[in-house]
């Protein structure tokens, strides 16, 4: 089932907006934040915006001496915890020690992620986009979701892309272990996860008060493009033969600026104060990709399997099912 929420709101901003526009004359004083991947690329422009509203951010780092030295004096150097999304044990380490200092959580924000990389196996012989940017993000949500419970405005925040518009959930292998590997339809994959995740939390804590929001942030130049050469990039569409930015990047991509802009609205729009379970991209609830012009649809808009509360039900258990066995 889809909400009938999944409409756009006109929310004052658009896809241009950018992170000052969005928290101006917000105060995030005595709100604690969670943000993975939040010392590199829009990851790190998000920490700095909730930092200069007044949150208290932590951030769960792999590369903890990278995050150290993007975020020096931005945090607080005991505010950046090792962790790393493919080792589960390292997940269950930090939301551990952050249970035991702190008694409330008022954003979680899934941002890290891999993309396109070679096959890899990981953990339970998982696929390892799958694994790294939806079970590990799962675990650390389940582990951190009651110290939401209650919180007065407490909001989850998942990041997707457009690429979930290339497959939904591949219920028969999920693990590409009978078909060929495919990196785009592994990324795909693991991008609609990361937006049912964010669906099925808004509905299993909506009478907790809590909101859950899954972001399409736009298309940007970051490190997440590291495992891609110049030639597939210009295949893409990206790039031009000579490593300029394309026409497409000229017109839609964003800054990294824009890019936190739409996290950053989700994070703390008082818009959303009645509303959760939803996509957003360009700072507003995403339309649905039939009302998206046709031409369009592949970068714009949300595909129903990525916000269908059935599949989104049933990945939350199938993903319980992954840990538990």
């Amino acid at each position: 089932m889809i909400s009938n929420l999944q409409k756009p709101i006109d929310s004052g901003f658009h896809a241009k907006s950018n992170s000052n526009d969005i928290v101006q004359n917000i105060d995030l004083v005595e709100k604690k934040a969670i943000i993975t991947g939040g010392y590199s690329g829009i990851g790190l422009e998000t920490t700095k915006s909730l930092v200069n509203a007044g949150a208290e951010v932590f951030i769960p780092a792999k590369r903890t001496d990278e995050a150290s030295s993007n975020l020096e004096g931005i945090i607080p150097k005991d505010h950046i915890i090792k962790m790393d999304l493919s080792d589960l044990n390292s997940v269950k380490s930090f939301a551990d020690s952050f249970k035991e200092s702190n008694n409330k959580l008022d954003l979680l924000i899934n941002n890290a992620g891999i993309m396109a990389c070679p096959e890899t196996r990981i953990g339970k012989n998982w696929e390892s986009q799958f694994a790294v940017n939806h079970v590990g993000h799962f675990l650390l949500t389940k582990e951190l979701m009651h110290l939401m419970s209650n919180v007065e405005g407490a909001r989850f925040i998942s990041l997707s892309s457009s690429a979930h518009s290339l497959t939904p959930i591949l219920w028969d292998d999920i693990h590409f272990e009978n078909n060929a590997y495919d990196k785009w339809m592994a990324y795909g994959q693991s991008k609609t996860a990361s937006s049912l995740i964010a669906i099925e939390f808004n509905n299993r804590m909506k009478d907790k008060g809590v909101k859950g929001f899954s972001v399409h942030p736009g298309g940007i130049m970051t490190p997440l493009q590291r495992h891609l050469e110049n030639q597939e990039m210009v295949a893409l569409g990206w790039l031009k033969e000579d490593g300029s930015p394309s026409d497409l990047v000229k017109n839609f991509f964003k800054t990294t600026s824009q890019g936190a802009a739409t996290t950053l609205w989700c994070a703390t729009s008082p818009k959303l104060n009645d509303i959760g379970g939803v996509f957003c991209e360009d700072c507003d609830i995403a339309k649905r990709k039939n009302d998206v012009d046709e031409s369009l649809q592949r970068y714009f808009g949300v595909a129903d399997w990525a916000v269908d509360s059935d599949e989104a039900s049933k990945l939350w258990e199938v993903t319980e099912t992954m840990l538990s066995s």
